[in-house]
């Protein structure tokens, strides 16, 4: 279950919920009975690794490599 953070525009109470997706977000502090938000943070996601290129996913090997080349040197000896 997601957790979220809410805050009340009135008193200032921060508290966080563990919520499931179809629950209806809160609307009312339990504190003070004042108007809540939710409050939005960074996520926590890390990229690792050398990148993420559009020939990553293409199979790396000598054949590949050196027919390229191959084929560029036949056509500009003809």
């Amino acid at each position: 279950m997601p957790t979220y953070s809410y805050a009340c525009a009135q008193c200032g109470n921060a508290f966080d919920v563990h919520q499931s997706f179809s629950d209806d977000a809160l609307t009312v502090c339990p504190s003070c009975g004042g108007p809540l938000r939710k409050v939005y943070g960074t996520v926590g996601v890390t990229f690792n690794g050398s990148g993420f290129y559009r020939t990553d996913s293409r199979s790396s090997g000598p054949s590949g490599a050196s027919s390229g080349s191959s084929g560029a040197s036949s056509v500009s000896s003809s």
